[in-house]
């Protein structure tokens, strides 16, 4: 297990090197994410949360379909920064937030909690725990959490840390308590460098039956 402190320097050093699209994770247009939150017919006031988000550049496109309650959480205020930059004024629109994701306690209820390439990299189980928890906490009843990380074909680690993989199984018994599974499907990632990654995504409503 890494300590906050090793993990955080790992994650400075990474985004402070390495240009976005020189990192394997790196999207163009995040499409599939996108599409999934399209789907939710969520009205443009919802409350979203971008765990891990790093200089992803799906708060831009949020933001161009018109969401204006948006917040974006890294470890790194470096990856932050990035995108504060790109988006110029309309930062201003963002509520932004530097926390470590195994221990993040964001205030209040949302609406939808997005990830895509962060929980993977937790391995230690009070770590994750502590994460389930958060989320459970933190998206609404009836809300939706939207978690894309490495399948079981995925690879064993990346950007030079183990990861977790889950199978479809895994991952809905995870959150079996608290969450209903709306749906899982595999998809590979091709990386920057021409590499191919596979990820698990599945998009979970927040059962009303459990506070």
């Amino acid at each position: 297990m890494k300590s906050n402190t090793d993990r955080k320097t790992h994650w400075d050093r990474i985004y402070y090197t390495k240009k976005p699209d020189e990192c394997s994770w790196y999207q163009e247009v995040p499409e599939t994410s996108l599409c999934l939150i399209k789907e939710l017919n969520l009205p443009k006031s919802a409350r979203i949360f971008d765990n891990g988000g790093g200089d992803s550049k799906l708060v831009d496109n949020l933001l161009e379909l018109g969401y204006n309650n948006i917040t974006v959480s890294d470890i790194t205020e470096l990856a932050l920064e990035k995108v504060k930059n790109r988006l110029n004024k309309k930062a201003e629109l963002v509520t932004w937030l530097v926390a470590d994701e195994a221990y993040c306690c964001p205030s209040g209820h949302f609406d939808l909690w997005h990830d895509r390439a962060a929980f993977h990299f937790l391995t230690d189980n009070d770590e994750i725990k502590h994460y389930l928890d958060t989320v459970k906490t933190c998206v609404k009843q009836n809300g939706y959490f939207i978690l894309a990380a490495f399948s079981e074909e995925g690879p064993v680690n990346c950007s030079g840390l183990d990861v977790t993989k889950y199978s479809e199984e895994e991952m809905t018994k995870l959150f079996s308590y608290g969450f209903i599974k709306v749906k899982c499907f595999k998809q590979d990632h091709i990386t920057p460098f021409g590499t191919k990654q596979n990820f698990l995504y599945c998009v979970f409503k927040r059962s009303e039956h459990y506070s």
